[in-house]
């Protein structure tokens, strides 16, 4: 079964949303074989020396930036959260609204 947030990329990427996810341990060569093995059809980059970590405060993993069409950061999630429920489907759908 697909992760989270692949599910979340694949029902929501022809509305718009960009799922970006971004490595902050590992290096170039074990990410690709990650990446594979978990069969993600998002973007995964990598901040091996805590650049974007640092600059967007994250406090802990996963960390999840909601930003805008305008390129506003609206929210802001630490934690494993319940994306792919009615409540978060309803969330997000709210967010991508034209």
């Amino acid at each position: 079964m697909p992760s989270t947030i692949e599910q979340v990329h694949r029902e929501f990427k022809d509305r718009g949303l960009t799922v970006l996810a971004i490595n902050i341990q590992e290096d170039k060569a074990h990410v690709a074989g990650w990446v594979r093995e978990k069969k993600l059809s998002f973007q995964v980059l990598l901040d091996p020396q805590g650049t974007v970590t640092a600059a967007y405060q994250v406090t802990g993993t996963p960390t999840v930036f909601i930003v805008s069409r305008e390129g506003k950061l609206v929210g802001k999630a630490t934690g494993t959260k319940g994306w792919m429920t009615d409540k978060g489907k309803a969330l997000l759908e709210t967010l991508l609204a034209p």
